[in-house]
């Protein structure tokens, strides 16, 4: 087995640069916690970047994955299958009523994408709103739709028609909504601008303007959906003035670390797309499917949502009145730490203190993406630290 600075070493030799890593090695993980190359024992609140939803190597998806395994790994969507069914099937029971057709791919990016696809195709339209802090991927179509920092630059050449509004503001959107639009699409929490949030009255606004001009309305629920905002979605949610959008795109949480995306799309939309207009090799692939299927079931078997309400109070609760944090932002396990300072410094003291954290675009704002099972007692080592 290498040690940290041999696979330091290689990494770096062998692949093109990405992020800035932490110096740590993560090599086996179980529910919150984490252990490293050198053996040494981390608590994760940030959940690989919120997709490790149910914990790592959470029993139930491990069993399941290694029954799946052991029948097929995959066949394309060429052929039926009884795990896609039941994936599909499960994923659209617990949805929003009127979102009853699933499409699946391989990643959030994908599934913005396909989701601005679907809008065009059923508008014959092909302008798209976007807010300003918003993230939604780096492939061509869903780097040109985000208006956050450095990325929109990143994917240049963009693809035409994409134009940003004011996050928050529905007159800013009212401003550029008009009858040549396909899609308005937005991250409900804007997680990595800062976790960024909007009253619920925005949505209620939106949804009124889509219905008006006959737009498609996208809710990329990549980070905020799968029990991780306190309710399975975001969307149709107090917090969301009860609005349900056209279009709900997911990943991350939703495969617990397979690759996997998807598409929740209504009946009046999912009308409009027939036969090879869309496709995907890798997506819905069985094993993929096991794992969809496996997450929901243990999200629900063991209460996570009811918990993730629990630690958000929890949290607030406990950082009221320490010294430095201005204020908590989000919901359930989605949250973010605002400081009256930029927050580097508590980054790196919080990893060198084995705790596992987040920041974000804003200097000021460190962000928990921490798997939905985590306990008040793994919270407060957290609350320990930033009160030192």
């Amino acid at each position: 087995m290498m040690n940290f600075t041999e696979i330091k070493y290689q990494e770096d030799e062998f692949q093109l640069a990405t992020y800035a890593k932490m110096d740590i090695a993560v090599e086996r993980g179980s529910g919150v916690w984490v252990w490293t190359s050198e053996d040494d024992k981390y608590l994760d609140l940030y959940g690989g970047h919120a997709v490790c939803a149910i914990g790592h190597s959470h029993p139930h998806i491990v069993r399941a994955i290694q029954e799946q395994a052991e029948k097929v790994l995959f066949y394309s969507n060429l052929v039926y299958s009884e795990i896609r069914a039941k994936a599909a099937e499960k994923l659209v029971s617990i949805a929003p009523d009127k979102l009853t057709k699933t499409f699946f791919c391989n990643s959030g990016t994908e599934a913005n994408e396909n989701a601005m696809r679907i809008a065009r195709m059923a508008t014959g339209r092909e302008k798209v709103i976007s807010f300003d802090g918003g993230f939604h991927g780096r492939t061509a179509d869903s780097i040109s739709a985000t208006f956050l920092g450095k990325y929109r630059d990143i994917g240049k050449p963009n693809v035409p028609g994409h134009v940003s509004a004011e996050f928050g503001s529905v007159n800013s959107v009212r401003a550029v909504a008009d009858r040549d639009t396909a899609a308005i699409i937005l991250e409900p929490i804007q997680s990595m601008a800062g976790v960024r949030e909007a009253s619920p009255t925005f949505f209620s606004g939106l949804r009124e303007i889509c219905d008006k001009l006959g737009i498609v309305l996208i809710f990329d629920e990549v980070q905020t959906g799968i029990g991780r905002t306190g309710s399975w979605f975001f969307s149709g949610s107090e917090y969301a003035d009860g609005v349900v959008p056209d279009i709900i795109t997911l990943a991350k949480s939703l495969g617990s670390g397979v690759p996997v995306g998807a598409c929740l799309v209504n009946d009046s939309v999912a009308a409009h797309t027939k036969t090879n207009d869309l496709g995907t090799t890798f997506g819905g692939g069985m094993l993929s499917m096991a794992a969809v299927l496996a997450t929901l079931e243990a999200i629900e078997d063991d209460e996570m949502i009811a918990n993730s309400v629990s630690i958000e109070q929890h949290l607030r609760d406990s950082l009221f009145g320490v010294a430095g944090v201005k204020a908590v932002h989000g919901k359930g396990c989605l949250l973010g730490i605002e400081f009256d300072e930029p927050c580097g410094p508590v980054h790196k003291k919080l990893l060198s203190q084995k705790i596992i954290t987040g920041t974000s675009s804003d200097p000021n704002v460190l962000r928990l993406l921490p798997p939905l099972m985590v306990s008040k007692d793994e919270i407060d080592m957290l609350v320990e630290v930033l009160e030192k």
